[in-house]
């Protein structure tokens, strides 16, 4: 008997130990969090929006009334291309301007960058207009996709090739909070996984865009390189749409984990929303008049109806023009809607490498911190953890940068490292150890 409770002692004494080397794993495992810092690496810029990184660290970014340049490897700076009008650039595009939310916008490189030396830029341009654009609502081929070859010295671009012509634009000022020529153009681009470039567009203020796949506003592109769809995109209208829907793509990335696409966008006053995307599937925004109970419009956009220009509940604007409208059958639900509130989610990263710890693979969106009418404002970068399949959020965390920003561009950059544009003039690094 003896013998046997010794024993049984022993197995327990063993038992003990494994489970507290178990639990002190565990802990151990979850208390990796980083130490996470910020530093300027540029000031003084006007209006930064996006930045895109060659393989040795050279950083293109563009400014939205400027044009595109490159803070190279090694520290110096070269102004390549220009919009009309801007000076010090190598070369520049006179069809190319500036108005309101509309400029040079997005910046992306070809996944074969370090042998074609190609790259692709988002901007305004008058050169498609043709016989639109006299007024609000018709069509106004206004934003465009170029492709350009970089020099190997990386002093200049050459050889510009407009892939992609007719994004629609808004070229009049209207009746609406925020409704100066040049709304909602979208403009952010991403290459996937599967090698096409993923673009995100606008509605522009135009109320019947979202859901009118014949023209290209509030919808995200799927093309190659040279700007043709494709082949497996599904919508008949134009086969160069993946999804459509949306009221204002500025946030666009793929998880690391599966290569699944999800976008971020602000909502009207109500309902910032994080979405996963599905190949033809719908955004669910619709802000057209004469449908789902509402009547006439300002400008015959319900974006920001009722009572535009006042504080009203969330929730009741929500009911009356919903970001995600649950009348559609091939509606892409979102995962997140920032508590039913828009502080002026755009921009989104996930967050790759391990010294991202707890954080790695959670997806970064900046927040522009938008307080109207009664919505909390707020200037800051979440860290979202989606569920793994991209319907539901486990949990978000604002990221401890030590400045308050309006945050416009999120992209990762050299060392893992998440590097950040901001309206305010700068670009940072913002680092995790």
């Amino acid at each position: 008997m003896k013998v046997f409770t010794s024993f049984n002692l022993l197995l327990s004494f063993i038992a003990l130990l494994m489970l507290l080397a178990t639990t002190s794993s565990h802990a151990e495992k979850g208390m990796n969090v980083p130490a996470i810092g910020s530093m300027v690496v540029m000031s003084g810029l006007e209006n930064p929006w996006d930045v895109a990184f060659t393989p040795d660290g050279s950083m293109f970014y563009t400014e939205k009334c400027k044009g595109l340049s490159i803070k190279t490897s090694s520290g110096s700076t070269n102004a390549l291309y220009g919009m009309k009008g801007s000076k010090g650039y190598k070369n520049a595009g006179d069809d190319l301007f500036c108005e309101g939310q509309a400029g040079m916008l997005g910046v992306e490189l070809d996944p074969n960058f370090e042998k074609n030396r190609t790259l692709y830029l988002y901007s305004s341009s008058t050169k498609y207009h043709g016989s639109g654009c006299k007024t609000n609502f018709e069509r106004c081929d206004g934003n465009i996709v170029m492709k350009f070859t970089v020099s190997k010295d990386l002093k200049s671009v050459s050889g510009r090739n407009d892939i992609v012509r007719d994004i629609q634009y808004k070229p009049f000022k209207s009746n609406q909070p925020f409704g100066g020529p040049g709304a909602h153009n979208g403009g952010r681009m991403r290459f996937g996984p599967d090698g096409y470039l993923y673009v995100g567009t606008g509605d522009r203020h135009r109320g019947v865009c979202p859901q009118d796949n014949s023209l290209l506003c509030g919808v995200v592109l799927r093309i190659d390189g040279n700007g043709k769809g494709h082949p497996e995109n599904i919508i008949k209208a134009d086969n160069r749409i993946y999804t459509y829907g949306h009221r204002n793509v500025q946030g666009l990335d793929f998880r690391p984990s599966d290569g699944q696409v999800f976008t971020a966008e602000h909502g009207p006053w109500h309902n910032d929303e994080i979405t996963k995307l599905v190949i033809g599937g719908n955004g669910g925004w619709d802000p057209s008049e004469k449908v789902a109970g509402r009547g006439a419009c300002p400008d015959e956009y319900c974006g920001y109806e009722p009572n535009q220009m006042e504080g009203m509940t969330p929730a009741v604007r929500a009911a009356y023009t919903p970001m995600s409208d649950t009348r559609f059958s091939d509606l892409m639900p979102p995962a997140w809607n920032n508590n039913g509130y828009s502080q002026g989610t755009g921009s989104a990263a996930f967050l790759k490498g391990s010294n991202w710890g707890i954080y790695e693979g959670r997806f970064a969106t900046g927040i522009m911190g938008i307080g109207f009418g009664g919505t909390p404002g707020g200037m800051r970068i979440d860290m979202v953890d989606i569920a793994e399949d991209g319907l539901s959020v486990k949990s978000v965390i604002h990221m401890p940068t030590g400045v308050s920003k309006r945050f416009r561009g999120l992209r990762m950059g050299p060392e893992n490292a998440l590097f950040a544009t901001t309206d305010e003039g700068e670009i940072y690094k913002i680092s995790a150890q």
